[in-house]
């Protein structure tokens, strides 16, 4: 491809509105334009790569045996209503006004329409079906460029089981797929333990590219044994000892104190372990008539609950309104607990680190006011203990063999066993073969097509552009020639042009006549293909062709002679 004949609106400036890397160098090269927030218009270099990442996703999920489809974008409210979805999403899902449509930011729904009528034998299963398709999600807060856009691309793929079996070998399927996509693509990746969220479903794994840039917070131990999501992160910390002095509860006054940090100062301690912070969550009620339920959960005051993990517990839980507490728990926050709880159908559930805990010191349930010497196991009859605490770093992992650092990552791709969960909503089964009828199980598995060429470029730049390699490189080599108009040297480059592009070479000629060397040089290390090879007079009159490697920077003299069997082994490093 001749620069000249094509469109790419490298600047020179940083976009005001970009911050991160990979946005700024994307935009900088001229891979993208922003048309409004959170939405990119692809130029033909961006879409060159999205189109090259496509490629390696079809041939992986193809080696798997999956069959392609085009969804519609446009899908009817009643779809996403009988699997509550509709409501779950909120104002995160676009609608179309009077025409009762979503602008699908995900295809569970339509996929399981299809398979509904047509997967009614067990003979007809196991099935993979995928797609490559815009989606829309109303982003509140678009940012990062591609990362976090409202329009994108997503490789989105959906499996149909007959047996838990089958759905754990689908599982595994795409698993090794998407370890051999994110291979493919240069990134340097790992998985880790997630939540499915509104998704819903069982196992659920993240595919991260670690980046300061990145949106979630994950746990990895130093050794490269264990990698989490914050959101379920677990991590080995000593309880705190019980002392069994059997010292009777005690309400005491604490006026004006709201924060554990205020309750350690007035008690003029420093240990926060056993100070019970206590916050209170309300389950709401699904059926139309009956009552909420209620659940206060307890950490060490030097901890905080990880409501994710609650969530896993309790679905549909939510934290507790100012206006409720009273109502609910007689105090206002900051003085709720355990003991003397207002309504007695609450819920109790603590942290590991509190199991059976003793000379405790909480809410009294009654404003400026705390227990001490609370024992979990004599006073909160009924109590639940599990892991509900946000990991810190530093803190070991589960098998106490590494400590745990936390960094920032970018999902490029998640996989769930979603099991029944659209399936009996939309009522899909099929016969066994004995006749009987059986639900449909199901799995689903996403990944972000601009998401990896982002992540790509956040693990691979440096202060001049982008550095490219591999397969999803938009061409193999950058051709520059150093010319006058209709000059000898241009002459050359043209012929060189020619023979690289009928052995079989991608190639961007620089071949403008109006550009100055210097333009040239600085366009082709921010657009960044891995390899240059730049033509002028000077080299000429040696009879060579300089080759630079974007990578490391280093130049080479070459013959021309004998430009094409060196050009295997550049490429191949």
């Amino acid at each position: 491809m001749k620069f000249s004949q094509y469109f790419i609106p490298t600047l020179k400036e940083v976009p005001s509105d970009s911050v991160i890397p990979s946005h700024i160098l994307m935009v900088r090269s001229g891979m993208i334009r922003l048309l409004t927030a959170g939405v990119y218009s692809y130029l033909p270099l961006g879409l060159r790569v999205f189109k090259k990442i496509e490629k390696v996703v079809r041939e992986e999920m193809d080696a798997i045996g999956a069959n392609e489809f085009l969804l519609p974008g446009l899908s009817p409210n009643e779809l996403w209503a009988e699997t509550g979805r509709l409501e779950a999403y909120g104002d995160d899902i676009f609608r179309i006004k009077n025409r009762e449509l979503v602008l699908a930011p995900t295809h569970e729904e339509v996929f399981t329409s299809i398979a509904k009528p047509n997967l009614i034998s067990y003979k007809n299963l196991p099935q993979i079906w995928y797609q490559i398709q815009t989606k829309f999600r109303n982003e509140p807060r678009p940012r990062g460029g591609v990362l976090r856009g409202r329009q994108f691309t997503m490789k989105d793929a959906y499996s149909f089981d007959a047996t838990w079996e089958g759905l754990d070998s689908s599982y595994q399927k795409h698993a090794e797929a998407y370890r051999n996509i994110f291979t493919r693509c240069g990134l340097k990746f790992f998985t880790v333990t997630a939540f499915s969220g509104a998704m819903g479903g069982s196992d659920s794994e993240e595919f991260m590219v670690e980046a300061d840039s990145g949106e979630d917070t994950v746990i990895l131990s130093i050794d490269g044994s264990y990698a989490s999501n914050l959101e379920v992160a677990a991590s080995y910390i000593k309880k705190v000892e019980r002392r069994n002095s059997d010292l009777p509860y005690e309400v005491f006054p604490t006026p004006n104190i709201k924060s554990i940090d205020e309750l350690a100062s007035f008690l003029a301690i420093t240990d926060k372990s056993r100070l019970a912070k206590s916050r209170l969550f309300v389950v709401p009620s699904k059926t139309e008539g009956s009552k909420d339920c209620y659940v206060l959960t307890l950490v060490c005051g030097d901890d905080e609950v990880n409501e994710t993990k609650l969530m896993n517990i309790y679905a549909g839980i939510r934290p507790g309104r100012p206006e409720e507490l009273m109502e609910i728990a007689g105090a206002d926050a900051g003085s709720i607990g355990p003991v003397n709880f207002r309504n007695k159908d609450v819920f109790i559930i603590a942290d590991k680190r509190l199991e059976e805990a003793d000379e405790l010191v909480s809410g009294a349930c009654k404003n400026d006011h705390h227990i001490k010497n609370i024992d979990l196991k004599r006073d909160v009859p009924g109590i639940r203990y599990e892991d509900i605490r946000i990991v810190k770093e530093g803190e070991l992992s589960i098998d106490k063999k590494s400590a745990l650092r936390m960094t920032k990552a970018i999902e490029v791709g998640h996989i769930f066993k979603l099991g029944t969960k659209y399936t009996e909503a939309l009522n899909a089964k099929y016969l066994d073969e004995n006749g009987k009828e059986n639900v449909i199980i199901m799995g689903s598995y996403g990944i972000g097509i601009e998401r990896i060429a982002a992540s790509f470029i956040e693990q691979n730049h440096d202060n001049d552009g982008i550095i490219w390699d591999g397969e999803i490189s938009p061409f193999d080599i950058h051709l520059i020639s150093i010319n006058k108009k209709d000059d000898i040297v241009k002459t050359a480059a043209e012929k060189l042009y020619d023979e690289l592009n009928v052995k079989g070479f991608e190639v961007l000629f620089d071949d403008r006549d109006d550009i100055s060397p210097g333009i040239k040089f600085k366009d082709a290390d921010l657009i960044g293909i891995p390899l240059q090879l730049v033509v002028s007079e000077k080299n000429m009159k040696n009879d060579e062709i300089e080759v630079k490697t974007r990578r490391t920077g280093i130049r080479d003299k070459v013959k021309s002679t004998d430009i094409f069997n060196r050009l295997p082994n550049y490429i191949k490093k």
